[in-house]
């Protein structure tokens, strides 16, 4: 309780001080979750769909984001994007769609780890000795002569 009512008389014997000091608190975690994407705009916008299906577009933000597309719908795509990363280092990708997939490119991609030394060796090694494989055409005869044999004789009759 004692620390309680030194508390209170403290509160109220410096009320300015207070209130000073929660208004700078307040604008300190103002500014640490301010966002400046969030008041983000639009640049520069075109686009331009073709009856045949071909098309463009563009699009560019205040914030740097910005992107660009042309294809043939439904068949073939290729453009980019680019924007800032939080740590403020540009990203840049490209792309082809087509047949074959979505193939983007880009320096910050994560690519796959290097095949190990001993993988590729054994690669290698498998590729230059292939299995020995049984020749098909003998085991059809045998299969034949012995889908053969018990019919001979299921036709022969035995009397007695």
């Amino acid at each position: 309780m004692v620390c309680q009512r030194s508390t209170n008389r403290l509160l109220l014997s410096h009320p300015i001080q207070v209130l000073v000091a929660s208004a700078v608190l307040a604008c300190a975690y103002a500014a640490a979750s301010y966002n400046t994407d969030a008041s983000a705009y639009v640049v520069k916008n075109s686009a331009d769909i073709q009856p045949e299906g071909q098309y463009q577009y563009q699009y560019e933000t205040s914030n740097g984001i910005a992107a660009q597309e042309s294809g043939l719908g439904g068949h073939q795509a290729s453009g980019g994007y680019s924007y800032y990363s939080p740590e403020g280092q540009l990203v840049q990708i490209s792309y082809l769609a087509d047949e074959n997939g979505f193939q983007p490119q880009g320096d910050l991609l994560p690519t796959p780890p290097p095949i190990p030394i001993a993988i590729l060796k054994s690669l290698e090694y498998i590729r230059t000795h292939p299995q020995y494989q049984e020749p098909q055409q003998q085991y059809r005869q045998v299969q034949q002569q012995q889908y053969r044999s018990p019919a001979r004789v299921q036709n022969k009759r035995v009397y007695g």
